[in-house]
Order: structure tokens, then C-alpha cells, then sequence
């Protein structure tokens, strides 16, 4: 009698998971304290560059400065509040600490949000090992119950909004917003810009096994090494006999064909993907799965500022984690 072969998802589902432990869990368990702490520092720098100073624009000139702008925004984002009362919180907190400055209004935080430049706080340094991924994020729409017992109607629309994390330390290098009809493999270079550090190594899905994937990663750091599963229809992209060094694609599969898939993933270190997925699970639960902004370029700041305050906490200090054999 013939045995019946597995597929891989069979194989897959059988294998044990490895239980983890974490090393540091007091350093740990003291930054996970400090990020609900209200006690707020303001620099003199800070204080220094509030209002703005910069050259001049066509219409009514600046008020505020990007890093009030930025500090503002911030400051709802963590605390989940309406611009009224991010307003409210940060008039109330300059008046405690004695600071004599203004404090931007709710209508200017939704005029600035649109084009206000948000930098990511980044103390990696290269070369990097980044991995790549992407989730959805509602705009508008019902509410899970309702969908469960009715279904969703067409205006339930969705964002997506696509990570670039550092494996080591699940520092957040780059981030964009899309909409929902656009695939993972166009956003790939525009985020590869806001990356300054060289890049040892990237992996993704498969959603990421695009020519232009690999030529913007290339093109970034030559010599990259690309973990990234072809499809299970793949065929070699350049020959041997080409001129030029290896396809780093065409080197994946021939070695997938030779050793199988699950030994791909062992060599490669696939499994740091999972990182990535991590980062996205970290920020839905910290700052929910929707979005309040309603205007794309805004939305697209509001995910700007709410990866920041994650790089943030982040800095506070992350779980050094082992696994138990």
C-alpha cells in the first residue's frame, strides 16, 4: 500500500514550536513601566526651535515648527487622543512646568499634519539586517461584531501600510502607506531610500519574489543577501553561462531544488521574518488597527508618528530572548 505523501503546510503544522525565555525580564519589565509614564522632559533645545524659524513660503507664514508639530502629534498618538485634546494636554503640561510658549491649536495640527516631515529616531547601525512586510489598516467601515453577523459592505475601505524592521534590535528603518490595491513589491524602493545604514541581508514573503525587488536591493547595497522564497512555479532568471556574478534568486532555488525548503529556511535564516510580523502585531495592539485621519497624506503621518513613538519605546529597551532546548 502506497503511503499518502504530506504537503508542506502538513508538515509544517505538525512541527513542535520552540518555547522561549527572556533573559533580562527585570531591564525588561522596567521599560514596559516607563512607557506609560506622564512624566515629561522638555529640552532646551526643544524649547529653542518651538516656533518656527525657517525660509519663507507662499501664504500665511509658520507658527509652529516641525519638531512642535511632530511633538504634538506624538504626544496624542501615545495617549490615544483627539487633536482637542492633544491640544488641551500639552497647554495644561507647559502651564505646570512654567514653559511661557503657545501651543498649536487642533485646526493647525490638521492643516501641518498634511505635509510636516516625520524622521524616524534610528540607532542601528550598519550593516543591517532588515526584513520586510506589510498589513492592512482600517479607514472607515463597521465594526467586527457587525460584519461577523452581517458581512461588510463596500465602504469598509482599507490602508496598507508596509515595515522595513531591523532583526536585532525590531528597530523600525522605514515605513510608507498605501493604498490597498498596491502591491508590496512597488513600495520596496521608496522605503529603501529612507534606509541610510548599509544592508547585510533582507527577507520577505513571497509577495516580495519581484525583478524589481531584487534590483532595488541591489541597487541599495551591493552584494545583499536576499532571503526571499520563489514561487513554487520558479524557473531560473539568468543562466550560468551569463555574463555577470549570480542571481542571488536563482541561487535561492537552485538550492531549494537540491535541499529542500525547510533547509532553505535553516541556511538562510528565514525564520527572522517573524520579526517583522512581530513589529505589526506590536503596533495594531499599542495604537489599534484603524486609522482616525480621513486624507491620505495624513494618514500617511500618523503612521510616520505612531512608528516613531515605537522606535521610541523600542530605545527603552526590547526582551533578550533564548531559546529552550
Amino acid at each position: 500500500m502506497k503511503r499518502k505523501k504530506r504537503s508542506y503546510s502538513q508538515l509544517r503544522k505538525k512541527q513542535k514550536k520552540t518555547p522561549y525565555r527572556v533573559r533580562n525580564w527585570p531591564e525588561y519589565d522596567r521599560a514596559l513601566v516607563q512607557r506609560g509614564s506622564v512624566i515629561l522632559w522638555v529640552s532646551d533645545d526643544a524649547i529653542a526651535g518651538w516656533l518656527y524659524d525657517g525660509p519663507t513660503h507662499r501664504g500665511a507664514p509658520f507658527v509652529y515648527s516641525d519638531t512642535a508639530i511632530e511633538t504634538v502629534l506624538t504626544l496624542r498618538e501615545v495617549y490615544h487622543l483627539p487633536n482637542r485634546g492633544a491640544e488641551g494636554f500639552v497647554r495644561s503640561l507647559f502651564q505646570k512646568i512654567g514653559i511661557p510658549l503657545p501651543v498649536p491649536d487642533h485646526t493647525t495640527l490638521s492643516r501641518r499634519g498634511r505635509t510636516v516631515r516625520v524622521r524616524l529616531p534610528k540607532k542601528a547601525q550598519g550593516p543591517l539586517h532588515v526584513v520586510l512586510d506589510s498589513s492592512g489598516l482600517k479607514i472607515y467601515g463597521e465594526g467586527e461584531w457587525k460584519v461577523r453577523l452581517h458581512g461588510p459592505s463596500k465602504r469598509r475601505t482599507w490602508r496598507v501600510f508596509h515595515l522595513a524592521v531591523e532583526s536585532t534590535g525590531g528597530e523600525i528603518q522605514a515605513v510608507e502607506l498605501t493604498e490597498a490595491g498596491v502591491h508590496d513589491s512597488k513600495v520596496v524602493k521608496p522605503m529603501l531610500k529612507q534606509v541610510e545604514q548599509p544592508i547585510a541581508s533582507a527577507a520577505g514573503d513571497g509577495a516580495y519574489d519581484r525583478r524589481e525587488v531584487y534590483e532595488a536591493l541591489q541597487t541599495h547595497s551591493p552584494g545583499v543577501a536576499i532571503a526571499i522564497p520563489p514561487r513554487r512555479d520558479a524557473r531560473i532568471w539568468r543562466h550560468a553561462n551569463a555574463p555577470g556574478p549570480p542571481h542571488p534568486r536563482n541561487e535561492n532555488l537552485r538550492y531549494i531544488r537540491k535541499h529542500g525548503r525547510r533547509a532553505w529556511e535553516r541556511h538562510c535564516h528565514y525564520h527572522r521574518r517573524s520579526l517583522a510580523e512581530t513589529a505589526v502585531f506590536r503596533r495594531k495592539t499599542i495604537f489599534g488597527d484603524h486609522l482616525s485621519a480621513r486624507l491620505l497624506p495624513v494618514q500617511r503621518t500618523q503612521v510616520f508618528i505612531r512608528c516613531r513613538a515605537l522606535n521610541i519605546m523600542t530605545h527603552l529597551g526590547m526582551p533578550d530572548s533564548y531559546a529552550v532546548t
